[in-house]
């Protein structure tokens, strides 16, 4: 490919030459590549600045969970809501059958208390969550007058929204506090949901057997946390 340059002469204190024409292109079009390149840049600091702060976000609400993953100091209370979990047909699955270790040992130290035991019906289940816990509070010595059922809650805020309006019903007065029974990895978001009802609430822990579940669960109790933060839900 031929390139047509132009020489011209340099006048003045001595000689010389220099070249102009297409032979200059590529230094143009270089130059406009670097508004390009700065963007570029401007957009990947972007982004890692909101990568580190979605980092710091998740190892605060980490923290959160973390501390609040446990049961609470005399967490005596009128009434309490046992927060259900998948069942195996009719059969609580491990998750909830933790959980209901909790409430069961709960109720034995306070048998003056009332459980509200909380949960719908899943697709894959034959009966509802409710009364798969009421079967297995009953089957181990917890009187049935001691244990309500409330069966329509499809997740963790509907679960506490509702059973905060049917201890009302019955005529109970949740603000002086309830106890809730969960998981412990859930505590803190139990805790939270009660908190935006105006409700004090002491946590019942149930304590996660299989490490890589504790593990997975933890992890992932911080995006629902987060969820409920911003949605409200």
């Amino acid at each position: 490919m031929i390139i047509p340059l132009k020489i011209h002469n340099i006048r003045g204190a001595g000689h010389g030459f220099y070249l102009s024409g297409n032979a200059a292109r590529p230094r143009a079009v270089e130059e406009d590549s670097l508004p390009r390149k700065k963007k570029g840049r401007r957009l990947a600091a972007a982004a890692g600045l909101l990568l580190l702060l979605g980092l710091i976000c998740f190892a605060v609400l980490e923290a959160l969970i973390i501390g609040a993953a446990r049961s609470d100091k005399d967490p005596e209370a009128d009434w309490l809501i046992v927060l259900g979990a998948g069942l195996y047909g009719t059969s609580p699955s491990l998750t909830l059958r933790e959980r209901l270790d909790a409430a069961l040992d709960y109720l034995e130290t306070y048998p003056d208390s009332v459980a509200v035991v909380s949960g719908g019906q899943g697709k894959d289940e034959l009966i509802s969550e409710a009364l798969a816990m009421k079967n297995w509070l009953e089957s181990r010595g917890i009187g049935s007058e001691r244990i309500v059922t409330e069966d329509r809650s499809k997740n963790t805020a509907e679960n506490i929204a509702f059973s905060l309006e049917l201890i009302r019903g019955l005529g109970g007065t949740p603000e002086n506090g309830v106890a809730i029974a969960t998981s412990e990895y859930h505590i803190f978001r139990a805790k939270l949901i009660a908190e935006s009802h105006g409700i004090r609430s002491f946590g019942v822990a149930g304590l996660t057997s299989h490490p890589a579940l504790k593990i997975r669960y933890f992890i992932r109790e911080a995006f629902g946390a987060a969820h409920f933060t911003v949605f409200g839900a």
